[in-house]
């Protein structure tokens, strides 16, 4: 589009500048509280409570291309007149700050035990107001139109009583309970964890075969022993059983005898279970139920002991025998060596297999016999269960239903306790003076809201018979905190002020519209948000569940630390702006819950894809200031409605067109089609807006007299504001529609464009109404052909070499008078915008009879070319160097004949064709067929010059 005449005073800057529009507009929002909602504010209420990201974090793309997508839908239900609330918050992350902290205190020379819990709490404290809100100030930058004012943070008071208040309920109803199980156990953080912070990785190792004799000597088929192969050779020392498959005839016999265990003496049974693969390996299983989860479970079914033999730092305590006090893969070695010595290795085999390491410690995790706390599961997920089977909540896409309620129908309890300091404490005290001052496995405890309660609860069960026995009732606050997701699994609510229910924001905003979450996490917060909504508030906490995908690399693969892959979005926001960041990531989404790429090139740190959206930008800010110089310094509703009277064909396409973007636009936003909302947007603004409409516009609104010197007629002066009302309702409406992905862009257009006052936002404005009475099939579908045909003309005048300035004729013929009649409608826009000398449009029957008279006359030399059921003609006789322009042609022909011999080739050779991979084959062919058809025109327009 072309640059008009330097800006006037008021109008926009020459060039857009993104780094200071972000900035400005962000400040403006949160100093006026555009997003701070009232409760009693009239308008459907509409809620989202954000992923609260770890207090730990720093933007990556994964919070970026979520930002964009929660932003866009709460952006378009604000314009849509709903009352929107978008809670913005952050989690503890226990064990990553706890990890931050320790190691801070290691390098300085101390330990936390060395400060002591109260002392580690306050610079816990310190450091997070210090550091804590780096992800905050980052996610501001996105322009996320949060309440920034409703802020919470998994520790704030309010949301600790929340927590504390969950944990004494489910107690109560006897949901809670604290026993000894099987956990992940993670040696150097010295805490359970939780299968989230369990990340697999494969890695090579080692399968070992060892033989275990039989106690009581060989069967009567001369079997002396079982074979049985483990990748942890260490744990063998905990074996209290080894298992076959009750079906497998190799072993029936055997089943109810016992084997002795090498190295250890200890007899153990030989069991049948149907857990046991029968064609893995030599179908018989060492069970080790104290150190896996699957043996835990077998050795459950059949009464075997449980044996520890690993302390909770990783190294091998007392029932290890010979072997205490060994680091784990020490004492790996250290079996295996004596496992060979004394005859019981049978061999060893290369083994790659998936490895559990602790996310936070980066160690491989134990599963360990530890005393925890549990809640139920089972009670909790079958109400989520039934509130499925009636379609809450619902999955977008849909398919991801099957795996929550997967999820939920096979699921064991959840170990909710954590072994660290910095979190929510569990509110349970032990009464110690019952054992002696210290907690044992045997200590009773009260659960309790506060130290107060818990005194009066244990006075009424301990009180007496302490007084009888002598001693004073002494109680101790359990060490422990609870799981993060615990606290976060309450974050829908507990964030609007849960458990008081006469909180405003409760009544107004509960349950949440929707919830926008990665596929990766529906198990471990999206269910137990779930779960704990029904046991607490008897609903779900969202009506909808939006899953999107991953963002992944250049090279299509998925970002992590690990692979060191990650594309960094705050130098990408730097260089392009934090808009064109925004509309890059929606735009590229095919489909709810698809992962998107985004290409990046790593030498210049920029990327292809962003830039595109940032010309798209720059293409907006120029069409906005091409209309600020052209409007008569009038606004779009100084200006108001154009008369549909008034309007010319061009007009009235336009108009039907933005109509029926409006409406496909709203469709898409309301029902999460994102990427397809950007996408339409994108064409209907940069193809249709910019290319055609300004263009088609630019001669009306700067009308020239009939007579150089004179005023303009009152006619040209009426078309000229019509053609100014227009532009105006286009592009004022076009921005709104715009707002979702790119607001502070068109925030700022909006502002220029309407005069508003800088304390009146577009991000609060309504959206506009479909203007019904505009649409018309009909008519875009002729328009789209009129604009075919002049891409036509211009595609000839570019073959014919005609410089711009030249003027040459134009010929349409077409059979159809509808067609027919809109090129003469618009012979005035045609004229202009291919600089024809003159615009004839035929019927092919009545030009035949022109052509054989003109035939007599002498031959005319022109261009054609076909469009639909459209003929173009373009003669060119005394405006080319015809010789000049043969030889093009030839040459093209020439080119695209050679192309043609390689390709067939290349088709026609078995090894290419029957070996290659089939896109390669199949891009092959599609180039010859373009190539043929190239040679095929350049014939046609070589013949028609005679």
């Amino acid at each position: 589009m072309a640059e008009a005449t330097p800006a006037p005073d008021g109008a926009l800057p020459k060039t857009y500048d993104p780094a200071s529009t972000e900035a400005r507009w962000q400040a403006a929002w949160e100093a006026a509280g555009a997003f701070h909602p009232d409760p009693e504010a009239p308008g459907e209420p509409f809620s989202v409570v954000i992923p609260p990201p770890n207090v730990t974090g720093s933007l990556h793309m994964g919070h970026g291309f979520e930002t964009a997508l929660i932003d866009t839908i709460v952006r378009f239900q604000r314009l849509q007149g709903r009352n929107v609330l978008c809670l913005p918050g952050t989690d503890h992350a226990s064990i990553a700050v706890q990890s931050i902290l320790e190691k801070q205190i290691k390098a300085e020379g101390g330990s936390k035990d060395d400060l002591g819990r109260d002392a580690f709490l306050e610079r816990a404290w310190a450091w997070k107001a210090e550091s804590g809100g780096t992800i905050v100030g980052q996610l501001r930058r996105l322009g996320y139109s949060v309440d920034w004012r409703r802020e919470r943070f998994t520790l704030d008071p309010g949301l600790n009583k929340a927590v504390v208040e969950a944990f004494v309920r489910l107690h109560e109803q006897g949901l809670i309970y604290r026993g000894e199980y099987l956990v992940n156990w993670c040696p150097a953080s010295g805490s359970a964890v939780s299968d989230l912070e369990v990340e697999m990785k494969e890695l090579d190792g080692h399968l070992w075969h060892f033989r275990y004799p039989l106690s009581d000597g060989a069967a009567d088929d001369g079997t002396d022993h079982l074979v049985v192969a483990t990748t942890r050779p260490e744990t063998l020392l905990g074996d209290t059983g080894v298992a076959v498959h009750p079906d497998d005839p190799r072993y029936a016999a055997l089943v109810g005898r016992t084997l002795t265990l090498p190295l250890v003496g200890r007899e153990i049974p030989i069991v049948a279970d149907e857990h046991v693969d029968p064609a893995f390996g030599t179908g018989c299983v060492k069970v080790t139920p104290a150190h896996d989860p699957n043996d835990f479970a077998i050795g459950a079914r059949h009464g075997l002991p449980l044996i520890t033999v690993m302390a909770k730092d990783g190294s091998m305590n007392a029932a290890a025998g010979r072997f205490a006090g060994l680091d784990r893969f020490e004492a790996r070695q250290a079996v295996v060596a004596a496992m060979e010595a004394e005859g019981f290795l049978v061999k060893v085999e290369p083994h790659r297999h998936s490895v559990p390491f602790s996310d936070r410690g980066k160690v491989p995790v134990e599963p360990l016999l530890s005393t925890q706390w549990f809640a139920r599961a089972e009670p909790l997920a079958a109400r989520c269960r039934e509130a499925l089977d009636g379609g809450a909540p619902r999955f977008v896409p849909q398919r991801w239903e099957k795996v929550y309620r997967d999820w939920l129908t096979d699921i064991r309890d959840w170990c909710i306790s954590r072994q660290l300091w910095w979190g929510h404490r569990i509110p349970a005290w032990f009464v110690v003076s019952e054992t002696g001052g210290v907690i044992t496995e045997a200590t009773p405890y009260v659960v309790a809201r506060d130290a107060a309660e818990a005194q009066a609860k244990a006075e009424a069960q301990f009180g007496a018979a302490s007084a009888a026995a002598g001693r004073q009732l002494q109680l101790e606050q359990d060490p422990d905190v609870l799981d993060t997701w615990f606290s976060s699994g309450l974050w829908p609510f507990s964030t609007l002020g849960w458990p008081d229910e006469s909180a405003a924001d409760l009544a107004t905003w509960y349950p949440t519209s929707v919830l926008v979450t990665g596929f990766d996490i529906i198990f471990f917060w999206v269910a137990r948000m779930t779960m704990l909504a029904g046991a607490f508030t008897g609903r779900m906490p969202f009506a909808d569940v939006m899953i999107h995908g991953l963002v992944r690399d250049e090279n299509n693969r998925k970002m992590s630390k690990s692979a060191g892959n990650g594309i960094d979005p705050l130098p990408l926001i730097e260089r392009y702006g934090a808009d064109a960041l925004r509309f890059a990531l929606v735009r590229e989404v095919a489909g709810a819950g698809q992962d998107i790429r985004l290409d990046y090139d790593r030498a210049s740190g920029s990327s292809a894809t962003v830039e595109a959206a940032r010309n798209f930008a720059n293409k907006l800010w120029n069409a906005t200031r091409f209309a600020l110089l052209n409007l008569g310094g009038e606004t779009p509703a100084s200006l108001g409605e154009p008369d549909p009277a008034a309007l010319t064909l061009a007009d009235r396409w336009i108009l039907s067109r933005l109509a029926r973007v409006n409406r496909e636009t709203a469709e898409r936003y309301g029902s999460y089609g994102l990427g397809e909302a950007a996408k339409g947007l994108y064409e209907f603004a940069w193809n249709e807006v910019c290319d055609w409409t300004i263009e088609l516009l630019k001669r009306r609104l700067n009308p020239r007299p009939a007579v150089e010197g004179e005023p303009l007629s009152a006619e040209a002066l009426a078309d000229q504001r019509v053609a100014r009302q227009v532009l105006a309702k286009v592009l004022a409406e076009l921005l709104v529609l715009l707002h979702p992905l790119m607001p502070h862009l068109s925030e700022e257009l909006w502002h220029g464009l309407s005069g508003e006052a800088e304390d009146s936002f577009l991000a609060l404005q309504s959206w506009p109404a479909v203007n019904e009475a505009a649409l018309d099939d009909a008519l875009e579908a002729q328009f789209a052909e009129l604009i075919e045909a002049i891409r036509v003309v211009r595609n000839l005048r570019a073959v014919a070499g005609l410089k711009p300035s030249q003027s040459a004729p134009v010929v349409f013929l077409t059979g159809r008078p509808e067609l027919a009649a809109v090129l003469r409608q618009a012979t005035g826009d045609i004229t202009a915008l291919t600089r024809a000398a003159s615009v004839e449009v035929r019927d092919p029957g009545a030009a035949a009879g022109d052509a054989a008279e003109a035939q007599a006359a002498g031959p005319q030399r022109c261009l054609a070319a076909v469009s639909g059921e459209l003929q173009v003609l373009l003669p060119i006789e005394g405006l080319v160097d015809l010789a000049a322009l043969r030889g093009r042609l030839e040459k093209d022909i020439a080119k695209a004949e050679k192309e043609i011999k390689g390709l067939a080739g290349r088709l026609a050779n078995p090894n290419f064709a029957g070996k290659a991979p089939p896109e390669v084959v199949a891009e092959c062919r599609a180039n010859l067929a373009e190539a043929e058809a190239q040679a095929a025109l350049a014939r046609g327009r070589l013949e028609g010059l005679g």
